[in-house]
């Protein structure tokens, strides 16, 4: 039985890691603020602790916990959003970061994982991109998830904690926010077709993206916490590309009316898709993602149309 910080348990990825934990009998102590997540969402039996992973404060109402290790899963996760308010942004990815670091270092905790992302490849040509492939951020949320790492890598070599980033593509699936309507491509569509019948299009329905079904984002930081020394990232991702079309087609071909389509400008910072090559997560940590787009988006259609109902009463 083991003791571990999941910041974000109130919301998609952290609540589900959370959760994991909690059913085989591990014991979890999360920090969530609540901004975009849903205190119903954290899993029974988590303690839990309102407020900013960013927050010195909140930190240290800890109290000194010694953990088996830190999943840090917290932070606003909207390129759009961070040019709306880059601050706030900043504190929530980048501030929390480096604060649960140094409380790994002042506590004797040596493992630390990260919820990274693709964002900080940018656009890329050929769009196929490796860990070694040039970052070169497009938002300043990329910035803040980057420079998150560099720190990792620094505490890693400096002071011994086994920090890894999980370079997260485009997760989705069943238990996804469905009232935020910037951040998770599938997701936002999804809403929007379910809820009003329409989905308006930011940018062209060119762009493609590479989609992780929710099962496999947490088995890769089940797979992480049995990494032993050093500071690696890791692509989670397909090496498959779905284009805009495709996933607003698969949608609709799962919903029992019709939905019409609007395409408007795109956001700033909004890239227009890469996809990840997985060979070394498979060869390092034996991660391979289990679930296929359309597989993965017939059960988040199914469960979202069944929210709806119940959601208004039918």
């Amino acid at each position: 039985m083991g003791k571990y910080l999941v910041t974000g348990a109130a919301g998609f990825i952290g609540g589900a890691v959370a959760e994991l934990l909690i059913n085989r009998g591990d014991s979890v102590v999360t920090i969530d603020n609540l901004s975009t997540g849903m205190r119903e969402r954290i899993p029974k039996g988590v303690d839990f602790i309102e407020g900013d992973a960013g927050s010195p404060k909140v930190i240290r109402k800890l109290n000194g916990i010694r953990f088996d290790a830190i999943i840090h899963l917290a932070g606003q996760s909207s390129g759009e959003v961070s040019f709306e308010n880059p601050v706030y942004d900043l504190q929530t990815n980048t501030q929390s970061t480096l604060l649960l670091l140094d409380y790994a270092c002042r506590n004797d905790i040596h493992r630390f994982v990260y919820a990274g992302s693709m964002s900080v490849y940018g656009d890329q040509n050929p769009p196929l991109v490796t860990e070694d492939s040039d970052t070169v951020p497009k938002s300043f949320y990329a910035v803040g998830k980057l420079a998150s790492e560099k720190y990792m890598r620094i505490y890693a070599s400096e002071f011994g904690i086994t920090c890894t980033a999980l370079r997260f593509f485009n997760i989705y699936g069943v238990g996804q926010n469905l009232s935020n309507l910037k951040q998770g491509m599938a997701s936002i569509y999804l809403a929007m077709a379910v809820r009003d019948h329409k989905i308006i299009v930011k940018g062209s329905p060119d762009r493609f993206r590479d989609f992780v079904y929710i099962d496999d984002a947490v088995s890769s930081v089940m797979a992480a916490l049995e990494r032993k020394n050093g500071f690696d990232f890791y692509n989670v991702s397909t090496k498959h590309r779905t284009r805009v079309e495709e996933v607003i087609r698969i949608i609709c071909d799962g919903l029992p009316y019709s939905v019409t389509t609007e395409y408007v400008s795109g956001t700033q910072g909004d890239q227009f898709g890469i996809y990840g090559d997985n060979s070394k997560i498979r060869k390092e940590l034996g991660w391979s993602p289990q679930v296929k787009f359309e597989e993965g988006m017939a059960r988040m259609t199914e469960w979202a149309v069944e929210r709806m109902a119940a959601e208004r009463g039918m």
